[in-house]
């Protein structure tokens, strides 16, 4: 197996696993009873919290655990009364289709433009302030084409403001170093399984004084925010390995960002393919690549058949008809845009992946152009313009 889409899920730590299997046998008690086995469980959750706090350098008690990055999005954009929201067209679908929700509640939602890299400019965020903007929410680093955001720019604008600035972190945390008293936001949100953690638990941190209404109702756990029995175990998890995660990113991310390079310009040596998001300022394990001529969804079919994983875009958009909306926020045409693939490496690839998997990536794309009409098309008009 030959996985590139770390970007959708990683393998489970051990650490997390092992850190999580108390917690699913005799440790199983409920952390809101009041007997000491229980409080025990509590004080595990406690524990874990302040890791996933040191981890980005917040206060125990301003983070806040969730099922997930989604989830997270979700709290941080209805937890406030919202007249104006200001976000990206980039954005994950976690938040463009709340927004999209809130604008059937009356909410208006400004969509600031992307470069053609996926950056966004700070004077469009500046120009798209108004009076009676409630909160601000771009994405740290772009899920499909890695692009990173200058968010601790973006920051000195809102917080000049008054306003609330969100971002979705899922992709950052765990990744690069991230601090977020330093990002100057109010409100994060990130999830365990992009680092190595477990699937269904996540975090949203919430800076102090930041007024947000809960999102889940029914009891008073996670301090009156989010209703409900704890994941004990997921949390327990998570806080493993982010903590072994970031210990692991002064060697990792040079690493894996010179294995992006690396697979970069190997891609790149295949006529008629392009980059698509930032060159430099991206994530360090992204590759996003066009392929000119053929469907990036036939091209995925063939990396399967051969055992290697990879994706079109973001997995919770697989199976859509329709183009990336990332891609298409960048300028794409359709063509370029269906013909999209995103790699993705993580701790377990290698130099040898990389050879691999272009001894798999070269005659697939040979193999589907020569059967595209398109294609066709285009060597008869060139060899005629010769």
């Amino acid at each position: 197996m030959l996985y590139f889409d770390n970007a959708a899920t990683t393998p489970m730590r051990p650490c997390a696993l092992e850190a999580m299997l108390p917690f699913l046998s005799e440790n199983f008690y409920n952390p809101s009873s009041v007997y000491g086995s229980a409080r025990k469980v509590r004080a595990a959750i406690d524990d874990a919290r302040g890791a996933v706090a040191s981890a980005i350098g917040a206060n125990p008690d301003e983070i806040f655990f969730t099922s997930g990055g989604t989830e997270s999005n979700n709290h941080a954009l209805k937890g406030l009364p919202a007249k104006h929201i200001i976000t990206t067209a980039a954005e994950h679908h976690a938040v463009l289709y709340v927004c999209k929700h809130l604008e059937k509640l009356g909410c208006e939602v400004t969509y600031l433009p992307t470069d053609n890299e996926g950056t966004i400019r700070a004077d469009d965020l500046a120009a798209a302030i108004r009076p009676d903007t409630s909160l601000v929410s771009i994405i740290s680093a772009n899920n499909e084409v890695g692009t990173i955001s200058p968010i601790a720019k973006f920051s000195e604008i809102t917080n000049q403001a008054g306003i609330p600035l969100h971002t979705d972190a899922v992709q950052m945390v765990g990744n690069v170093p991230l601090d977020v008293k330093k990002l100057g936001v109010q409100m994060l949100s990130l999830s365990a399984h992009k680092f190595g953690g477990p699937k269904g638990v996540g975090a949203l941190y919430v800076k102090k004084g930041t007024p947000l209404f809960p999102l889940i109702l029914g009891g008073a756990q996670e301090r009156n925010r989010r209703a409900g029995t704890e994941n004990v175990a997921g949390i327990i998890g998570m806080s493993a390995a982010l903590s072994e995660a970031i210990a692991e990113i002064p060697t990792e991310l040079p690493r894996i960002t010179a294995l992006r390079d690396e697979l970069i310009k190997k891609i790149l040596q295949i006529p008629h393919t392009c980059l698509n998001g930032a060159r430099e300022n991206r994530l360090p394990g992204n590759v996003n690549i066009s392929f000119r001529f053929i469907e990036g969804e036939s091209l995925l079919l063939h990396l399967d058949m051969q055992n290697c994983c990879a994706s079109t875009g973001s997995a919770c958009s697989s199976g859509a008809l329709e183009p990336s909306h990332v891609l298409m926020a960048l300028g794409l045409s359709h063509e370029l845009a269906n013909g999209a693939l995103r790699f993705s490496l993580g701790a377990q690839n290698t130099s040898d992946d990389i050879e691999n998997l272009m001894n798999i990536l070269t005659p697939a794309v040979e193999k589907l152009r020569n059967l595209s009409p398109l294609y066709d098309d285009f060597l008869k008009t060139s060899e005629h313009r010769r």
